[in-house]
């Protein structure tokens, strides 16, 4: 016969157990204030993510060869802001079209002390001694927008853009496909390698004549003047293609002052541009999206530093563009170009 007997209570602590168990609440309560018992993706891991060298915020600068206030840039700049404020950085935006200037803000940013650094290379050799400058103090680079066959001999880590070659010659294959036979292609900033690519590739690539015309960028009356006498003088020129959004609507100007039968085609893109192209005015666009440029630099800076990450392993560009816009898929696009991000 089995018989059950009552269960003892547990005996009294030993003090020097109860010591353990003090010395245990402790250690959790420290834990828990700290959050260093916490696991890698944890409070204490995000915040060293955002952190610079330094432990503070991590600051990076993006130094755009561009004029204030154009509205392309500022596409850029808004893209730029945006993946500051996801990874908790201090940004420094600054630009300047003069080679000189945009190499000095360069070495600016490294005097700062950053811990980041994004370029164009519009004019690779006036930038290759304050990268090199930048590389010497430590500081990771990469380039966006210009220069995508220099950004590897300058010692950038990675590169954010479109190919110009292959996107000036999608633009002659596209007006070939429009039955063009005499194309103007516009240059506002003279040796920027950006542009110049885009306009041979155009003449590689496009069946028809291609003419180049130099203008000065910075004054837009100049151009209208002079992309209109280009008209009168060759009425033979069916197609004007221009290198930025507002060069394009300067055209559209041009052609009716010179009572010109050519069609205005354009790289890059806003919202006015959209409009123009919804109202037929401008024939098409190559949206290399600026926006998602200063957004991937940025956020390939923290990445960098958070996790070690190169995109396109240090040896391809990573493509935003080319892509057109027409009349047929603007609706697409048009939403986001009104608030400012296409």
């Amino acid at each position: 016969m089995i018989v059950s007997l009552p269960s003892s209570p547990p005996p009294p602590a030993s003090a020097r157990h109860r010591r353990v168990l003090g010395m245990l609440s402790a250690v959790a309560a420290v834990c828990l204030l700290t959050a260093g018992c916490t696991d890698s993706g944890g409070t204490a891991a995000r915040a060293d993510a955002a952190a610079g060298s330094g432990g503070s915020r991590m600051k990076v600068a993006l130094i755009a060869h561009g004029a204030k206030g154009d509205a392309f840039w500022e596409l850029v700049k808004k893209g730029a802001q945006a993946a500051a404020a996801k990874d908790g950085i201090d940004l420094t935006f600054a630009g300047d079209p003069d080679a000189a200037g945009q190499a000095e803000l360069v070495r600016d940013a490294v005097r700062d002390g950053v811990d980041g650094l994004a370029v164009t290379l519009a004019k690779p050799a006036a930038m290759k001694a304050p990268v090199a400058r930048a590389r010497a103090a430590g500081i990771p680079v990469v380039g966006l927008n210009s220069g995508i066959d220099a950004w590897r001999s300058e010692g950038a880590l990675e590169y954010f853009g479109q190919d110009e070659s292959v996107a000036g010659r999608a633009v002659g294959d596209k007006l070939d496909a429009l039955k063009a036979t005499h194309a103007l292609c516009v240059i506002h900033e003279r040796g920027n390698v950006a542009l110049e690519a885009r306009c041979a590739g155009v003449k590689k690539a496009f069946g028809g004549r291609t003419d180049l015309l130099y203008v000065d960028g910075t004054d837009p009356d100049a151009v209208t003047d002079a992309v209109t006498a280009r008209l009168r003088q060759d009425p033979s020129i069916d197609e004007v293609v221009t290198n930025g959004a507002q060069f394009a609507l300067t055209a559209v100007k041009s052609v009716k002052a010179a009572g010109s039968r050519a069609h205005v085609a354009t790289f890059d893109l806003n919202s006015d541009l959209v409009k123009a192209v919804r109202a037929g005015d401008v024939q098409f666009a190559v949206d290399q999206q600026p926006y998602l440029q200063g957004y991937l630099a940025v956020d390939a800076l923290w990445l960098y530093r958070t996790n070690g990450n190169i995109s396109g392993g240090g040896v391809a560009p990573v493509l935003t563009g080319p892509a057109f816009v027409t009349r047929t898929n603007v609706s697409s696009v048009a939403a986001f170009a009104a608030k400012g991000t296409r």
